[in-house]
Protein backbone atom coordinates (compact mmCIF):
# COMPACT_ATOMS: atom_id res chain seq x y z
CA UNK A 1 0.00 0.00 0.00
CA UNK A 2 2.50 2.44 1.21
CA UNK A 3 4.98 1.68 -2.04
CA UNK A 4 1.60 2.59 -4.22
CA UNK A 5 0.90 6.07 -2.60
CA UNK A 6 4.70 6.95 -3.06
CA UNK A 7 4.60 5.78 -6.63
CA UNK A 8 1.37 8.03 -7.09
CA UNK A 9 3.13 10.91 -5.43
CA UNK A 10 6.50 10.26 -7.04
CA UNK A 11 4.04 10.38 -10.33
CA UNK A 12 2.67 14.38 -9.21
CA UNK A 13 6.61 15.48 -7.86
CA UNK A 14 10.02 14.33 -7.51
CA UNK A 15 10.35 16.43 -4.03
CA UNK A 16 12.34 14.93 -1.82
CA UNK A 17 11.47 16.51 1.77
CA UNK A 18 14.02 16.15 4.75
CA UNK A 19 11.78 17.45 7.31
CA UNK A 20 8.15 16.75 7.84
CA UNK A 21 5.48 18.78 9.74
CA UNK A 22 1.78 17.73 11.22
CA UNK A 23 -0.31 20.68 11.16
CA UNK A 24 -2.34 20.64 14.18
CA UNK A 25 -5.14 23.54 15.05
CA UNK A 26 -4.26 27.05 14.39
CA UNK A 27 -1.22 25.97 12.14
CA UNK A 28 -3.48 25.31 9.06
CA UNK A 29 -2.44 28.68 7.33
CA UNK A 30 1.09 27.98 7.46
CA UNK A 31 0.93 25.53 4.46
CA UNK A 32 -0.54 28.14 1.99
CA UNK A 33 1.91 31.09 3.29
CA UNK A 34 5.76 28.99 2.41
CA UNK A 35 7.04 28.26 -0.96
CA UNK A 36 4.98 25.64 -2.80
CA UNK A 37 6.06 22.85 -4.74
CA UNK A 38 3.36 20.94 -5.18
CA UNK A 39 0.55 19.42 -3.42
CA UNK A 40 -1.45 15.79 -2.91
CA UNK A 41 -5.15 15.80 -1.59
CA UNK A 42 -5.25 12.66 0.78
CA UNK A 43 -8.09 11.54 -1.58
CA UNK A 44 -6.04 11.26 -4.53
CA UNK A 45 -4.27 8.07 -2.86
CA UNK A 46 -5.40 4.75 -2.67
CA UNK A 47 -6.82 3.75 0.68
CA UNK A 48 -5.65 6.51 2.39
CA UNK A 49 -7.71 7.98 5.16
CA UNK A 50 -9.48 10.94 4.75
CA UNK A 51 -9.45 14.29 7.22
CA UNK A 52 -12.71 14.70 7.78
CA UNK A 53 -12.06 17.50 10.82
CA UNK A 54 -13.04 21.10 10.93
CA UNK A 55 -10.60 23.62 9.53
CA UNK A 56 -8.29 20.74 8.69
CA UNK A 57 -7.91 20.88 4.64
CA UNK A 58 -6.49 17.25 4.14
CA UNK A 59 -3.56 17.48 1.65
CA UNK A 60 0.42 17.30 1.48
CA UNK A 61 1.98 20.49 0.74
CA UNK A 62 5.54 20.08 -0.59
CA UNK A 63 7.39 22.83 -0.17
CA UNK A 64 10.49 25.05 1.36
CA UNK A 65 10.77 27.16 4.70
CA UNK A 66 13.82 28.84 5.67
CA UNK A 67 15.68 27.46 2.89
CA UNK A 68 14.75 23.25 4.04
CA UNK A 69 12.85 21.32 1.97
CA UNK A 70 9.63 20.41 4.01
CA UNK A 71 6.17 18.37 3.52
CA UNK A 72 3.67 19.28 5.46
CA UNK A 73 0.30 17.55 6.81
CA UNK A 74 -2.38 20.10 6.26
CA UNK A 75 -4.81 17.94 8.35
CA UNK A 76 -4.30 14.95 10.22
CA UNK A 77 -6.65 11.95 11.02
CA UNK A 78 -8.07 11.57 14.21
CA UNK A 79 -9.46 8.48 16.50
CA UNK A 80 -12.60 9.87 16.76
CA UNK A 81 -12.99 9.86 12.89
CA UNK A 82 -13.51 6.20 13.16
CA UNK A 83 -10.47 5.03 12.10
CA UNK A 84 -7.87 3.01 13.32
CA UNK A 85 -4.49 3.76 14.75
CA UNK A 86 -2.70 1.72 12.24
CA UNK A 87 -4.72 4.10 9.20
CA UNK A 88 -4.03 7.16 11.13
CA UNK A 89 -0.18 6.70 11.23
CA UNK A 90 -0.33 5.78 7.77
CA UNK A 91 0.89 8.95 6.65
CA UNK A 92 3.70 9.37 8.84
CA UNK A 93 5.33 5.82 7.40
CA UNK A 94 4.37 7.78 4.11
CA UNK A 95 6.39 10.59 4.67
CA UNK A 96 9.28 8.70 5.88
CA UNK A 97 9.68 6.56 2.95
CA UNK A 98 9.11 10.15 0.85
CA UNK A 99 12.76 10.85 2.67
CA UNK A 100 11.60 12.98 5.55
CA UNK A 101 14.11 11.94 8.59
CA UNK A 102 13.11 14.57 10.93
CA UNK A 103 9.33 14.75 12.41
CA UNK A 104 7.86 17.95 13.52
CA UNK A 105 4.54 17.25 15.66
CA UNK A 106 1.58 20.02 16.56
CA UNK A 107 -1.57 20.04 18.36
CA UNK A 108 -3.90 22.20 20.16
CA UNK A 109 -4.62 20.38 24.00
CA UNK A 110 -6.05 21.32 27.11
CA UNK A 111 -4.45 22.15 29.73
CA UNK A 112 -3.72 20.36 32.87
CA UNK A 113 -0.61 21.50 34.76
CA UNK A 114 -2.31 24.62 36.63
CA UNK A 115 1.16 26.53 35.27
CA UNK A 116 -0.47 26.51 31.47
CA UNK A 117 -2.74 29.36 30.52
CA UNK A 118 -4.77 29.17 27.15
CA UNK A 119 -2.25 30.20 24.52
CA UNK A 120 0.59 29.01 26.48
CA UNK A 121 2.50 26.66 24.13
CA UNK A 122 4.37 23.42 25.96
CA UNK A 123 6.94 21.07 24.41
CA UNK A 124 6.44 17.67 24.87
CA UNK A 125 8.99 15.60 26.87
CA UNK A 126 7.17 12.33 27.08
CA UNK A 127 3.83 11.26 26.90
CA UNK A 128 1.44 8.55 28.32
CA UNK A 129 0.08 6.05 25.12
CA UNK A 130 -2.24 3.56 27.52
CA UNK A 131 -5.48 5.30 26.42
CA UNK A 132 -5.21 4.75 22.69
CA UNK A 133 -4.46 1.81 20.88
CA UNK A 134 -0.60 1.33 19.71
CA UNK A 135 -0.41 1.29 15.82
CA UNK A 136 2.28 -1.23 16.49
CA UNK A 137 -0.48 -4.17 16.80
CA UNK A 138 -0.51 -7.04 14.72
CA UNK A 139 2.27 -8.20 12.50
CA UNK A 140 5.56 -6.48 12.36
CA UNK A 141 7.44 -5.03 9.30
CA UNK A 142 11.21 -5.53 9.79
CA UNK A 143 12.07 -3.49 7.65
CA UNK A 144 10.59 -0.77 8.56
CA UNK A 145 11.16 -0.90 12.47
CA UNK A 146 11.69 -3.08 15.95
CA UNK A 147 9.07 -5.56 17.12
CA UNK A 148 9.39 -3.57 20.66
CA UNK A 149 10.86 -0.29 19.87
CA UNK A 150 12.38 1.72 22.97
CA UNK A 151 10.22 5.06 24.01
CA UNK A 152 13.17 6.39 25.93
CA UNK A 153 14.04 9.06 24.30
CA UNK A 154 10.75 9.69 22.05
CA UNK A 155 10.37 12.90 21.51
CA UNK A 156 14.33 13.51 21.07
CA UNK A 157 16.44 15.74 23.38
CA UNK A 158 19.06 16.96 20.97
CA UNK A 159 15.47 18.07 19.40
CA UNK A 160 14.46 19.51 22.75
CA UNK A 161 17.44 21.72 23.27
CA UNK A 162 16.87 22.71 19.87
CA UNK A 163 13.26 24.01 20.56
CA UNK A 164 13.66 25.70 23.55
CA UNK A 165 16.89 27.40 22.60
CA UNK A 166 14.86 28.64 19.44
CA UNK A 167 11.72 29.97 21.42
CA UNK A 168 13.99 31.24 24.02
CA UNK A 169 15.93 33.52 20.84
CA UNK A 170 12.48 34.71 19.83
CA UNK A 171 11.15 35.77 23.21
CA UNK A 172 8.70 32.91 23.01
CA UNK A 173 7.51 31.25 25.98
CA UNK A 174 7.36 27.40 26.15
CA UNK A 175 6.48 24.93 28.83
CA UNK A 176 7.86 21.60 29.22
CA UNK A 177 5.72 18.65 29.63
CA UNK A 178 3.99 15.25 29.35
CA UNK A 179 1.06 15.13 26.97
CA UNK A 180 -1.59 12.11 27.12
CA UNK A 181 -3.93 11.25 24.66
CA UNK A 182 -7.49 10.32 24.92
CA UNK A 183 -9.99 9.55 21.93
CA UNK A 184 -12.44 11.97 21.88
CA UNK A 185 -14.43 13.48 20.42
CA UNK A 186 -16.08 14.44 23.15
CA UNK A 187 -13.38 16.16 25.94
CA UNK A 188 -12.71 14.59 29.17
CA UNK A 189 -14.81 14.64 32.30
CA UNK A 190 -13.60 16.62 35.74
CA UNK A 191 -12.88 13.19 37.03
CA UNK A 192 -10.80 11.89 34.17
CA UNK A 193 -8.78 15.24 34.62
CA UNK A 194 -8.10 14.23 38.32
CA UNK A 195 -6.98 11.22 37.49
CA UNK A 196 -4.70 12.25 34.39
CA UNK A 197 -3.11 14.92 36.60
CA UNK A 198 -2.37 12.42 39.16
CA UNK A 199 -0.79 9.85 36.33
CA UNK A 200 1.60 12.95 35.60
CA UNK A 201 0.06 14.62 32.69
CA UNK A 202 0.22 18.40 32.16
CA UNK A 203 -2.05 18.78 28.59
CA UNK A 204 -4.48 16.36 26.78
CA UNK A 205 -5.77 16.16 23.38
CA UNK A 206 -6.82 13.99 20.90
CA UNK A 207 -4.04 12.50 19.20
CA UNK A 208 0.23 13.08 18.48
CA UNK A 209 1.06 10.22 20.50
CA UNK A 210 0.54 7.21 17.89
CA UNK A 211 2.03 9.64 15.64
CA UNK A 212 4.59 9.50 17.73
CA UNK A 213 4.81 5.52 18.23
CA UNK A 214 4.99 4.96 14.56
CA UNK A 215 7.67 7.39 13.81
CA UNK A 216 9.63 6.36 16.36
CA UNK A 217 9.40 2.82 14.67
CA UNK A 218 10.35 3.91 11.73
CA UNK A 219 13.38 6.09 12.57
CA UNK A 220 12.29 9.46 12.99
CA UNK A 221 13.60 12.04 15.28
CA UNK A 222 10.13 13.59 16.44
CA UNK A 223 9.47 17.25 18.40
CA UNK A 224 6.27 17.98 19.96
CA UNK A 225 4.73 21.06 20.57
CA UNK A 226 1.42 21.43 21.52
CA UNK A 227 -0.44 24.90 21.99
CA UNK A 228 -3.04 25.18 25.19
CA UNK A 229 -6.05 26.17 23.94
CA UNK A 230 -7.97 26.09 27.40
CA UNK A 231 -7.99 24.97 30.02
CA UNK A 232 -8.93 21.11 30.97
CA UNK A 233 -12.33 20.23 32.17
CA UNK A 234 -12.73 21.09 35.56
CA UNK A 235 -10.19 23.35 36.23
CA UNK A 236 -12.86 26.51 35.28
CA UNK A 237 -16.60 26.75 36.11
CA UNK A 238 -17.19 26.98 32.71
CA UNK A 239 -18.40 24.60 29.48
CA UNK A 240 -15.52 23.69 27.16
CA UNK A 241 -16.29 23.91 23.22
CA UNK A 242 -14.98 23.25 20.09
CA UNK A 243 -15.31 27.28 19.24
CA UNK A 244 -12.67 28.27 22.17
CA UNK A 245 -10.37 26.06 20.79
CA UNK A 246 -10.05 27.57 17.24
CA UNK A 247 -10.78 30.83 18.74
CA UNK A 248 -7.40 30.55 20.82
CA UNK A 249 -5.47 29.09 17.91
CA UNK A 250 -6.54 31.64 15.56
CA UNK A 251 -4.91 34.16 17.91
CA UNK A 252 -1.70 32.68 18.73
CA UNK A 253 -1.37 31.20 15.14
CA UNK A 254 1.40 34.27 14.01
CA UNK A 255 3.63 33.17 17.28
CA UNK A 256 3.02 29.56 16.71
CA UNK A 257 3.92 29.80 13.05
CA UNK A 258 7.00 31.90 13.56
CA UNK A 259 7.83 29.26 16.41
CA UNK A 260 7.61 26.43 13.93
CA UNK A 261 9.52 28.12 10.83
CA UNK A 262 12.78 29.11 13.46
CA UNK A 263 12.35 25.62 14.48
CA UNK A 264 13.08 24.16 11.16
CA UNK A 265 15.59 27.07 10.22
CA UNK A 266 17.98 26.07 13.10
CA UNK A 267 17.64 21.74 12.64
Amino acid sequence: MLEKQLEYIRSKTDFVPEIAVVLGSGLGELADKIDIKCTVDYSELEDFPISTAPSHKGRFVFGEIEGKKVVLMQGRIHLYEGYSSKQITLPIRLMRIMGANKLILTNAAGGINSAFSPGDFMMISDHISCFVDSPLIGKNNDTIGSRFPDMGNAYDKDFQRIVKKVAYDNGIKIHNGVYVQLKGPQFESPAEIKMLSALGADAVGMSTVIETIAAVHCGFKVCGISLITNYACGILDKALSGEEVVETADRVAPDFEKLIKEIIKAI
